[in-house]
Order: C-alpha cells, then sequence, then structure tokens
C-alpha cells in the first residue's frame, strides 16, 4: 500500500527512535527496548520464502510472528503475501500464526490488502477462511480490500471480495466502490452493484464524470483499421454467451457450431471483446442516466452539467446522447463560458457530437446564433483555429494542407446553421467570424502553402524525369528502324505494340501530372484554395504520377523482351518482378497520402445525420 505524507513522518519518528507522540519514552516503552534491526533476518526470509530460516528464527522469537518487522510497520505476512511465488512460506506462516491475521501497518492496511494489491488471490483466499472480516476490515483512508481490487481491475477478486464484503451499503464506501469499477473498466459488475443500489447513481461525484471521462470504452473513441471495423460491424453480441458456455454450444446447428468456433480465432476474439466493452459502458450509462432523471430537476441539471461537458470535449457522443435522450432539458445547458454543448464540439472540433444537432427538432439556428460570454457565436468559435491537440490529431501525411481543408470544412458547415445576420456579427474585439477565421488561419496557410509547394516541386521533378525517358524511347524505338522506309524492325510483334501503348501512356499521364504540380506552384494560394483546388490538383497529379512509373515499367519490360529476342524470354520474369520493387515503394510511401486526399475531399462529409433519436 502506498503511504501518505503523515505515514511518512511516523516512520521517520520511528527510525530516529521516537513513538507516535514524538516521544522518546513512549518508543521505548512499546517496543521495550527493540528496534526493528532485530527483524532483519525475518524480513530477508519473508522476501526471499525462506521458511527454514524463518522457523529457526520464530522458534527463538516467538512473539515476532505478529510484531512490526519494516519502517512501515509490516508484519512478515504482510511482507511476504504480495507475491505468489511465496505462498508456500505464507501458507506455512498461517498454521503457525492461528487466527490472529489482522495485523495493520501504517496505513491501516491488512495482510488482505497486500495480498489483493499484488494480485495474490490464493493467498486472499487463505486469509479469508482465517478470518473472514479481514474484507470488512478500511485502511487509514476508509479503502476496503475490494475497493483496492477494483481499482487494480482485479476482476477474479472483485467477484470473490464481493461475496463476503457487508459494510458496502454506507453511501461513500459503495460509491467509491462503483467509481473504482467504472475506472478499471469493469463495467459488468459495476452495472450489476449499480441495479442492487439504484440511489448511488444521483450521488456526486457522479459515476458519469468517471465514464465522460474513458473515451477507449465507446466506439467513438476507438480506432480500427478496415478488417477490424468489418469484424465489428459483423460480430453478435451473444457470442459472449456462446464463449462462456462452450459445452452448451447446439452441434446439431451447424450455423451457431461455426459462429462459436470463429470466437476463439485471436483477430475476431479481440474486436469481439472491444464491442464487448463498449456495449457493458453503454448500458452503464444508460442505467447511470436512468436513475438520475428520477430525482429533482435542479440536481438531475447539476450531476448532468459536468459529465456532458466532458463528454462533449473528449468526443463521446454515446455519452452525450444519451443524457439528453434521458434529460432532454440537457441540451440547454451552458458552460461557465455560457457555452452550449453545441459551441463545445465547435471549439473541440468533435464531428460526431456537433451531428446531434441534426436530431434537434428546434430551430438549430438560432440556437447556435446565441453569443457566449465573449460575445463569440458558434460561426467565431468555427473561425477560431482549432485547439493545438485537435490539430495534431489531424496531423497525417499531408500535414497542414489537410489541417487547413479540414478547418474550412467545418467554418462552411457551421455557417449553414446560423442566422444570416450572425455572420456579421462583432464579437467583443470587434471583429465578424470571417476576419477571425483569416486571422487565427494566416500561419496554418502559409504553412500549408510550403508544404504543397515542396511536395510539387519533388514530385515535378519525377514526372519530368519520367516524360524525358519516355519521350526518348519512343523516338529510338527499340530494335531499331528499317533504313529504307523507316518503320520499326518489330512493327508487327505483339511485344512492339505493348511497348507502344505503355510508353505513350506514360508520356501522356506524366505530362499531365506535370502540368497538375506547376498548377500547384503557380496557385494564389487563398484559403479558399484549400478546400478543393489545391487537394484535387494534388490528387490528380499523384494519381498520373503513380500510373506513369507503372506505364514506364511495362514499357521498359518490353524493350528488354524485344531486344534479347524469344531465345531469352525468362528474362521477362525477373524484370517483372524487380519492376514492381519502385511501384511498391511509390504505393507504400505515397498512397497514404493519396487516401487521405481523396477521403477528405470526396468522401461522404463528416457532417451528418447518425441516429433516428429525436433531441428536444
Amino acid at each position: 500500500m502506498k503511504t501518505k505524507s503523515s505515514d511518512v513522518k511516523l516512520i521517520s519518528d520511528l527510525v530516529y527512535g521516537k513513538g507516535k507522540n514524538g516521544n522518546d519514552k513512549d518508543w521505548t516503552d512499546q517496543k521495550r527496548g527493540q528496534s526493528l534491526s532485530q527483524y532483519v533476518l525475518l524480513h530477508k526470509a519473508a522476501l526471499t520464502a525462506d521458511w527454514k530460516t524463518a522457523t529457526e528464527f520464530l522458534d527463538q522469537e516467538p512473539n515476532a510472528i505478529d510484531q512490526p518487522i519494516t519502517w512501515c510497520l509490516e508484519t512478515a505476512l504482510i511482507v511476504a503475501v504480495r507475491l505468489v511465488k511465496r505462498n508456500p512460506f505464507v501458507k506455512e506462516l498461517l498454521q503457525r500464526m492461528g487466527q490472529n491475521v489482522a495485523q495493520k501497518d501504517i496505513s491501516g492496511a491488512t495482510a488482505l490488502h497486500a495480498a489483493v494489491d499484488g494480485g495474490n488471490i490464493e493467498a486472499a483466499e487463505w486469509l479469508l477462511e482465517k478470518n473472514s472480516e479481514l474484507a470488512n476490515i478500511r485502511d487509514n483512508y476508509g479503502t476496503l480490500p475490494v475497493h483496492v481490487a477494483a481499482g487494480l481491475g482485479k476482476r477474479e477478486m472483485v467477484d470473490s471480495l464481493l461475496k463476503v464484503t457487508t459494510n458496502l451499503s454506507e453511501n461513500e464506501s459503495g460509491l467509491q466502490l462503483l467509481h473504482s469499477l467504472a475506472s478499471s473498466g469493469l463495467y459488468d459488475i459495476a452495472l450489476t452493484f449499480l441495479r442492487s443500489d439504484p440511489k448511488l447513481a444521483s450521488m456526486e461525484p457522479s459515476p458519469l464524470v468517471v465514464m465522460a471521462q474513458k473515451r477507449s470504452s465507446f466506439r467513438s473513441g476507438t480506432c480500427l483499421n478496415f478488417w477490424q471495423h468489418l469484424i465489428y460491424s459483423g460480430i453478435p453480441l451473444k457470442l459472449e454467451d456462446i464463449a462462456n458456455h462452450p459445452n452448451e454450444t447446439n452441434f446439431e446447428n451447424p450455423a451457431k457450431w461455426v459462429v462459436s468456433a470463429l470466437t476463439y480465432v485471436p483477430p475476431i476474439e479481440s474486436v469481439r471483446k472491444i464491442k464487448l466493452i463498449h456495449h457493458q459502458a453503454l448500458k452503464l450509462v444508460k442505467c447511470l442516466c436512468e436513475e438520475v432523471v428520477k430525482i429533482d430537476y435542479p440536481n438531475a441539471a447539476e450531476i448532468f452539467t459536468e459529465p456532458l461537458r466532458n463528454a462533449t470535449c473528449l468526443g463521446i457522443h454515446e455519452i452525450v446522447e444519451e443524457i439528453l435522450e434521458s434529460f432532454p432539458s440537457g441540451i440547454h445547458l451552458r458552460s461557465e463560458k455560457n457555452q452550449s454543448l453545441f459551441h463545445l464540439a465547435i471549439v473541440y472540433r468533435r464531428e460526431k457530437v456537433f451531428n446531434l444537432i441534426y436530431q434537434m427538432e428546434e430551430d438549430r439556428r438560432a440556437f447556435l446564433s446565441i453569443p457566449d460570454a465573449s460575445t463569440n457565436n458558434a460561426l467565431h468559435s468555427a473561425g477560431n483555429l482549432a485547439l493545438q491537440q485537435q490539430l495534431l490529431l489531424r496531423a497525417s501525411a499531408a500535414g497542414a494542407a489537410l489541417q487547413m481543408q479540414r478547418e474550412l470544412q467545418w467554418f462552411k458547415e457551421v455557417e449553414k446553421f446560423i442566422l444570416p445576420q450572425a455572420r456579421e456579427h462583432m464579437n467583443a474585439d470587434g471583429k465578424t467570424p470571417q476576419e477571425v477565421f483569416t486571422e487565427t488561419h494566416k500561419d496554418l496557410v502559409k504553412e500549408g502553402e510550403k508544404w504543397m509547394k515542396d511536395t510539387a516541386t519533388s514530385c515535378t521533378i519525377v514526372a519530368a524525369l519520367i516524360t524525358t525517358v519516355v519521350f526518348a524511347a519512343a523516338i529510338t524505338v527499340p530494335g531499331g528502324t528499317n533504313s529504307d522506309n523507316g518503320l520499326p524492325f518489330f512493327l508487327e510483334a505483339r511485344t512492339f505494340t505493348l511497348f507502344g501503348i505503355s510508353d505513350a501512356l506514360a508520356m501522356f499521364s506524366s505530362s499531365t501530372s506535370l502540368l497538375m504540380f506547376l498548377s500547384i506552384l503557380t496557385s494564389r494560394y487563398g484559403e479558399q484554395d484549400f478546400l478543393y483546388s489545391l487537394p484535387r490538383r494534388l490528387i490528380i497529379g499523384l494519381v498520373t504520377l503513380f500510373l506513369s512509373i507503372i506505364s514506364m515499367m511495362i514499357a521498359f519490360g518490353a524493350t528488354l523482351k524485344i531486344v534479347l529476342g524469344e531465345k531469352r524470354a525468362w528474362i521477362v520474369i525477373p524484370v517483372a518482378v524487380l519492376s514492381c520493387v519502385p511501384v511498391t515503394l511509390f504505393a507504400l510511401l505515397q498512397f497514404p497520402l493519396l487516401l487521405d486526399m481523396i477521403k477528405s475531399t470526396y468522401y461522404p462529409s463528416i457532417f451528418r445525420k447518425q441516429s433516428n433519436r429525436i433531441l428536444h
């Protein structure tokens, strides 16, 4: 157990030979002239699980078995139970001790606290067999062993201790346990415990505050790749029952048998566990909300305010939606800066929370046009540069250019939802939303311009080189030409036709790419250019550049086939393999950039209705 400053002071007094009252005589009377140094041998034996040495020592000093042997006033039992590998030593020690196993260390923790802290469930069970009341003994800070187990997320330990802990009906103790269970992700146990004592939901600090900080426990806060997303969408939650009761699987039902078997495939199993956590977390939030709304309106509003604000700032739209579903008036709750949840969603660029505005039945335009304490309306908030952490989240291969594009998308979207007069509304600094946007994004525009020009310059060099090579290859055809008529010698060969087509395609695509990158270099780089114009040119330039590289490699392979002839046709195979190397490298290095740009420019907007629930 960890010690606090008061414990450290007491330890210092013990080290310097003073009693708990700072009196030398108290210490002398208490320890009868003995010092902790005489227990060093027993201490080492407990640490190394050396029962032979411990037996010899205890035979000479039988009272040492329940005496403090460390500066933290730990007994040999408390020292030993922290590690599972010392369990043989612990078992022997318990047999010698009898029923007297409730000694405490300097923080008031017992051996059961120590066993739970070390995850030693076997030792914990032995201790409870000796004295079941250990489960109900608190340390100096009111912490029960079950609180320790819950805080560490030790599921098996929590289940075992809940059966013997009897004083959890006290409000503070129960609320502390609920907080610990929620913090460690044991949502199913927390839900069961909450249903047994529903009044805990309406106590403060609300467990909803804890849930509003657990972003990874919800779908909105979990990043899944393409395959994980497919598995997540298709895997049913009932797999949990099948996995936990494999003996009950109906083998006469092939579909159920296959589903059960797939559960144990590691990639599928990991995704299933993620989905199960999301489901359990959402059920716990829903249950908490249902209980909170049963109390009076002012208290419910006070309880919901903080988790609603925190969930909005972190982008946990599931919690926001559940709170608003249970407590519709929550949509009118404001922060200390008089900002609604939609204003906060704009400030922190949480599109999934902002998208809840599509489910509002009220006048959304008037709602967002209301100014906050700084006289900024929602469009002013969108005009301000996103918080640095949000910009870092958007920092991908496209860097500042993609960030600038996303900032423009936010500004344009919010502009749709405010009243026309609000677009020209001046804030306390006398600035309109557009002026705020221009001023706060000028550095980002410069960074985006620099990145675009650097990228275009690099790609222009490659495109120009390909254009030069394929043009030279076209006028010096492989195999030479007939001096009489000027026609290529291998004009009728199918390989020559392949060469001609691929070389022409490489020429046209590289020329197109070159023109696109040159247009990027000569662009005026206005704010609005980052929305569609510049990204579109970059996408076309990269696609055509990739196509020109592939075509050039095909033309090169066809040339070798023509020059070397049919007798060395085998050369085509290694050439084809080696030609894939530059193509693959280019795809691996540039495809993430290209994909990001295509998704941000042409994919469905991030702003859209995501649920059929109606928010009043």
